[in-house]
């Protein structure tokens, strides 16, 4: 297996290549002789019948089990088996006693935990922070059935359990948590998830490469504390080894107070030797890069970036957001480095990004033999996340947009890793064959974004792709490197609905439409084949100040895609529609700003029904902005602009009712919002107006009042 810190550096193409295939190519361990499982056991019984003693690796997962390719349990617990090991379920187990986690007895590798397909406090808490009663991920959409912080809790049910099993956690909720990072719930700094839960390890992004290597080194005799070099994995460290190059992150931006400024090529040990050190081995070379000189070009297997401590993000805003704004920087697995920030007396040490999976490693991970049915153990019971993606394709995975208010690229990345045509054609006939009641409807071929399928930098092995640190490839312009050719979509498109038994091909994921613009042909298809009557597509917002802090397109770019749409819905003689999604209270943007954006809508007769609150997910550029109150898109320092930031929950839902403008229980809000704002002008009867006047009964009150004529206060106003 191909070392994941190679002695010498490799150019980004050698990487690739030498990691390509690798994926599948591991010798089967030796339980492969059970074969496969009609469904991965959940319990004893299950196993007597496929005529296992033990499980070799048991997941331990917040939602149902349902078996199928967009549910992360059985896509890992699926290539796990493939390659060779006996695999349990253990999904939503009851978390007041150990009971649960050790229904499937003691494995004999490790335990893999993680929330599930959601972020379990997203699932559970609205961004009003009230209490959800349903769970999609449920059987009956029934909700409670998840504590909160998932991964924490049952990390340490299965430690009690079995104090000697590794515990190996990851999935989103794992993924957001593993430096410091803000909490929306308690609205603090929280350390990594790694300490907080005691795990072994953490695996980060979509992680079959990373779970595989895990799996097979502990099958073969070694302990976890050993696997400290995996590409896309987080581990703590006592002490920083010997052999690595330190890069000081906060002498990058300056974010704060520079200390004495020190030798750039001076030897610094970072932790307290111990006496019996040989003082012939080599230590960490601290080196702190100087604004406006030549950068020093350092191999990025052996140099790690430091980020302020735990403690200092804790207390500091502003370099909180510099954390994050590092982090985003190396994400890229083309150049990477690994983090290391330090939690009291031990360091987080976060390595290198994940390679991405090559087309026939895609292929691969799908096309594994997949039920495609929730296990029969919920009988009849209907589990809604099922019924909403039962009948639709995964055609890709990653997302290049960037969006800051998104944790797509903090999961998955933003390298785009696409399914062959033939795999995705292959899943479609499966679900015509296999999906019971199936009427000939595809309800998606998607991903993160509906129409990135096969677009990727035509520098990626070029120099100027290793270097390229982009946080955005279409923001604030497409480009100039990245395929923006849709021919290789349509054409998939077009075959899908060829297909025997095929009456219609949905496209239901989220649509990068000034991406689109630049593939009219693609639109057409689009348009005159794939949409069921509605089409929805996010704008976000009109305002370029919000849509900037967003890194989303202006809204020119809508209008120039509505005009398509409209233009080819017209030539295929359909009646069609957009629906455009918006966010209200997202960090920078204004009660001006939204008053414009109502004032857009008003004008293009849209009346939203359900609207977005921003929701600060963990580890989002946009959330770094909500804490902060700073912009982390740019280089940070104390002087930097500061942002509008509604935090108040009376200001989130004003900015709302914005969005809500024609719902009469939103109308007092508003109205005393445009007096405070100087428009009163926008209150009346007319077409031009936003919102109507108050009743009359209400206008008398208030002048009798405004007078002093008043013997009694005016009603206030209702919210």
């Amino acid at each position: 297996m191909l070392s994941s810190r190679p002695d010498s550096p490799l150019s980004t193409q050698a990487l690739l290549s030498d990691q390509s295939g690798t994926l599948f190519s591991y010798p089967k361990y030796w339980a492969e002789s059970y074969g496969i499982a009609p469904y991965l056991p959940m319990s004893r019984a299950e196993m007597d019948q496929l005529g296992w003693d033990s499980c070799d690796i048991i997941i331990v997962t917040g939602d149902a089990y349902v078996d199928h390719p967009s549910f992360g349990m059985a896509v890992i617990g699926r290539f796990l088996e493939a390659q060779g090991f006996r695999v349990g379920i253990i999904a939503q187990p009851r978390w007041q006693n150990t009971a649960d986690f050790m229904a499937l007895g003691k494995p004999n590798l490790f335990f893999g935990i993680t929330a599930g397909n959601m972020d379990s406090m997203i699932n559970r808490y609205t961004a009003d922070l009230r209490l959800r009663h349903d769970d999609a991920y449920t059987p009956n959409d029934e909700g409670g059935k998840r504590p909160d912080r998932a991964v924490i809790v049952y990390s340490q049910l299965c430690r009690q359990a079995y104090n000697d099993v590794p515990l190996v956690i990851g999935g989103i909720e794992a993924s957001l948590r593993r430096i410091a990072q803000y909490d929306y719930w308690s609205d603090k700094i929280r350390k990594s998830v790694l300490i907080d839960s005691a795990a072994d390890i953490l695996l980060y992004g979509n992680a079959e490469r990373a779970i595989a290597e895990v799996a097979h080194a502990l099958a073969q005799g070694r302990k976890v504390s050993e696997l400290t070099d995996i590409r896309g994995t987080t581990i703590i460290r006592d002490k920083v080894p010997s052999g690595w190059t330190e890069v000081d992150s906060t002498r990058v931006d300056w974010p704060g107070k520079i200390d004495k400024m020190m030798n750039p090529y001076e030897y610094v040990s970072t932790q307290q030797e111990p006496e019996n050190t040989d003082p012939q081995a080599p230590r960490p070379l601290k080196i702190i890069p100087l604004p406006l000189q030549h950068k020093q070009k350092l191999d990025a297997a052996t140099t790690y970036v430091r980020l302020p401590s735990f403690e200092k993000v804790t207390n500091d805003p502003v370099l909180y957001a510099h954390a994050s704004r590092v982090l985003h920087q190396e994400a890229s697995p083309f150049n990477g480095r690994v983090l290391v920030q330090k939690h009291g007396t031990k360091e987080i040490w976060v390595n290198r990004p994940p390679i991405p999976l090559e087309t026939h490693e895609m292929d691969g991970v799908f096309d594994l033999q997949y039920a495609r049915r929730p296990h029969p153990k919920y009988g009849t019971a209907v589990i809604p996340a099922y019924d909403m993606i039962k009948t639709s394709v995964n055609i890709m995975r990653g997302c290049f947009g960037g969006c800051t208010f998104c944790s797509i690229t903090e999961h998955e990345g933003r390298v785009i890793q696409s399914r062959s045509e033939q795999s995705i054609l292959g899943e479609i006939e499966k679900i015509r064959d296999q999906v019971p009641g199936f009427t000939g409807v595809i309800s998606d071929l998607g991903g993160p974004t509906a129409n990135m399928y096969g677009l990727v930098c035509k520098e990626a092995h070029s120099e100027i792709g290793q270097r390229c640190r982009r946080l955005s490839c279409v923001f604030p312009t497409i480009c100039k490197h990245l395929k923006t050719d849709h021919s290789q979509t349509t054409e998939l498109y077009r075959k899908a609905r060829r297909i025997s038994g095929i009456k219609k091909i949905l496209i239901a994921s989220g649509l990068r439409y000034d991406l689109a613009l630049r593939d009219p042909e693609y639109i057409k298809e689009l348009v005159t084949h794939h949409v069921g009557g509605y089409l929805k597509i996010a704008p976000e917002h009109s305002e370029d100040g919000p849509l900037n802090q967003m890194m989303k397109p202006s809204i020119t770019h809508y209008d120039e895609f509505k005009k398509l749409f409209e233009k080819y819905s017209a030539e295929a003689g359909k009646k069609q529609y957009l629906i455009p999604y918006f966010i209200a209270a997202h960090p920078g943007s204004r009660d001006e700003d939204m008053l414009s954006l109502a004032l857009w809508l008003k004008k293009n007769k849209f009346k939203p029904d359900q609207v977005q609150t921003f929701y600060p997910s963990p580890m989002a550029l946009a959330t770094a902005m909500y804490h902060s109150g700073r912009n982390p898109l740019k280089k940070l320092h104390y002087k930097s602009e500061k942002l509008t930031i509604p935090k108040k929950l009376e200001h989130r839902r004003l900015q709302k009712a914005f969005l809500r403008y024609h719902d009469p229980a939103n109308f007092d809000v508003l109205r005393e919002a445009l007096v405070q704002m100087g428009r009163s002008d926008l209150i009346g009867t007319e077409e031009k107006h936003l919102v109507p006047p108050a009743p009359k009964t209400w206008q008398k009150a208030a002048i009798r009042h405004k007078t002093g004529a008043a013997r009694r206060p005016a009603p206030k106003s209702r919210r």
